[in-house]
């Protein structure tokens, strides 16, 4: 999985390709964000391609989280579809990681 970096100020912005994040390619998320949580402290997945996320899925995002979280950084979500915001909600991961409907707001977040 190659997910596609582009920096915005000091904001690492990621798109995280496919529309599913599970058990199937959760292992190979975490490699390729790796060095992007180890070179950045501000971080914004884009989830807008993504209809499916499963329990791995959500491990792995919450792995990103505690990465940065050790070292001083957040991280940030957006385009979540409404599949994958309802299931979110349903486990209330909402409550641990902030998730805006655009980049725009999620980039902006940072600022305050």
């Amino acid at each position: 999985m190659n997910c596609c970096l582009k920096k915005v100020g000091n904001v690492a912005f990621v798109v995280v390709p496919g529309e599913t994040l599970d058990a199937s390619n959760s292992k190979d998320f975490r490699k390729s964000v790796k060095p992007i949580l180890s070179d950045h402290n501000e971080v914004v997945l884009d989830l807008s391609e993504k209809r499916f996320v499963d329990s791995s899925g959500c491990g792995a995002l919450l792995s990103c989280l505690r990465t940065l979280n050790a070292k001083g950084g957040d991280l940030k979500l957006c385009g979540v579809s409404k599949q994958v915001r309802a299931l979110f909600e349903l486990i209330r991961m909402h409550r641990v990681v902030e998730i805006y409907n655009t980049r725009e707001e999620a980039l902006n977040s940072f600022d305050d």
